[in-house]
């Protein structure tokens, strides 16, 4: 099926056409009366699925795309905005509670918008969406793996991640040069973590910016050359848990404190 929108290059878009994944994809969002919030709607694949709903709305910064569901749908084109999600203000699409998000998200800034998930994990409630399968499995995978990253213990810190299911690069219109994964996000009950927040995420990202070496060595740096004292100084970043990040955050505050 061709796409009736050409692909804007530059934003990384590949506009999937097999309706069967696209009803997978809708399907695997938690069925319950939050507001939807869609991301990058493209050609509408998905947008078919859920713009009927009371509490969908649709951002995208494509004109073509905007113009295109704006035709399609008439009569729903009050859900339809012209909005940078990694820009907007968020808090009226929580309504009376959380809200979900749902995309086929471009692979050039998928990352922006976990990170922006994250800054507001207090309002989404889960996440379902399309990446590049490179990206999902970082985000999905465990401790102990390469794959396992910075992404990997921000999110799995406040969410549990499904690794849905893997996508041919050849339901997309352009093909991508890559394969490409679902994944589901669900809120856990973390509200905060035992420790400072902001410094667990310095922590983190800290430790991964020099993977290849110990603990020991990246987070110097933050305790202020202070001694730390902690088991996971001579463990490598992909072999600690959320939970070790967080022992190892409140080691490196008491170390500051010092």
């Amino acid at each position: 099926m061709a796409s009736p929108v050409k692909a804007k290059k530059h934003l990384g878009q590949h506009f999937l056409t097999d309706l069967n994944i696209a009803q997978k994809i809708v399907n695997a969002l938690p069925q319950d009366d939050l507001a939807i919030l869609e991301i990058g709607p493209g050609t509408g694949v998905l947008t078919q699925y859920m713009i009927e709903k009371d509490n969908f709305t649709a951002f995208d910064i494509d004109t073509e795309s905007i113009e295109f569901l704006k035709q399609k749908y008439p009569q729903y084109q009050d859900k339809i905005h012209f909005q940078d999600f990694l820009e907007a203000d968020l808090r009226p699409f929580a309504g009376k509670g959380n809200f979900k998000v749902i995309g086929n998200f471009p692979y050039n800034i998928s990352t922006q918008i976990m990170f922006r998930v994250l800054e507001h994990r207090a309002d989404v409630s889960a996440l379902v969406g399309m990446f590049q399968k490179e990206v999902a499995v970082r985000i999905a995978e465990k401790p102990g793996s390469k794959a396992y990253g910075i992404l990997s213990v921000l999110l799995q810190a406040f969410y549990k991640i499904e690794y849905l299911f893997t996508v041919s690069e050849h339901v997309f219109n352009p093909p991508p040069k890559v394969k490409s994964a679902v994944i589901r996000l669900t809120r856990n009950t973390t509200d905060t973590l035992n420790c400072d927040e902001e410094l667990f995420f310095k922590v983190v990202k800290a430790s991964f910016n020099q993977r290849r070496k110990t603990v020991r060595n990246s987070v110097k740096v933050l305790s202020g050359n202070n001694a730390v004292e902690s088991v996971y100084l001579d463990k490598r970043a992909e072999q600690l848990s959320v939970a070790d990040f967080v022992e190892l955050t409140n080691a490196i505050e008491l170390a500051i404190k010092k």
